[in-house]
């Protein structure tokens, strides 16, 4: 039976990916979603502007493992694909920080457990030039405390309180909740006219 999972902490180093507006299309392009499953889409993040754009950071061996992406206003923008959430997740992303996101990439993202929380302008161009200089400094984004530290320094961070209480209580993951009570939805189910015939 599952258990449902809270989300509080997502530490380790951060990848910069600077830009406004970064659609959904740029994230995971759409010859890449012919698969029945989201297996293997990390292998494919960024395949267009990894080949077109030199030094691009998800082709950048220095940012190999980071965990945390950091990116500027309306990241996830474009098309509501929930291939894009998903690819940046098995690259190995675990939480985002930005100026902003799509609203419906913040949704598809929050049902997979990946936080997207807000910063200030100055201190998310002040965490990406960090990360550029030293791409070997750890962060540590707490949803519970909204706030990441790094290098000795804590920036606030935003989320709205529906979503910050249902990464911390467990209730992002839907699916795991009806598995985790799943006598109890058994149990209504057999009730169910529809459901029994009768």
């Amino acid at each position: 039976m599952s258990t449902v999972q809270p989300i509080d902490r997502v530490e380790g180093t951060a990848i910069p990916l600077r830009g406004d507006n970064i659609d959904t299309d740029r994230i995971i392009p759409a010859r890449f979603l012919k698969a029945i499953t989201f297996s293997g889409l990390g292998d494919h993040v960024f395949a267009d502007d990894r080949r077109s754009m030199p030094g691009h950071p998800f082709a950048d061996p220095a940012y190999a493992g980071a965990s945390i992406l950091l990116v500027n206003r309306n990241f996830g923008s474009g098309s509501s694909r929930e291939h894009a959430p998903q690819a940046l997740m098995r690259w190995g992303i675990g939480a985002c920080v930005g100026r902003s996101f799509s609203e419906i990439f913040l949704a598809n993202a929050t049902t997979i457990g990946l936080p997207c929380l807000t910063a200030e302008p100055d201190d998310i161009a002040a965490l990406m030039a960090a990360a550029e200089a030293e791409p070997v400094t750890r962060l540590a984004v707490s949803v519970r405390n909204l706030s990441l530290t790094a290098g000795g320094r804590t920036v606030p961070l935003h989320l709205p309180a529906a979503l910050r209480d249902a990464f911390l209580s467990g209730q992002w993951d839907a699916t795991g909740l009806l598995l985790h009570r799943f006598d109890d939805v058994h149990r209504v189910a057999s009730r169910l006219p529809y459901l029994t015939g009768f």
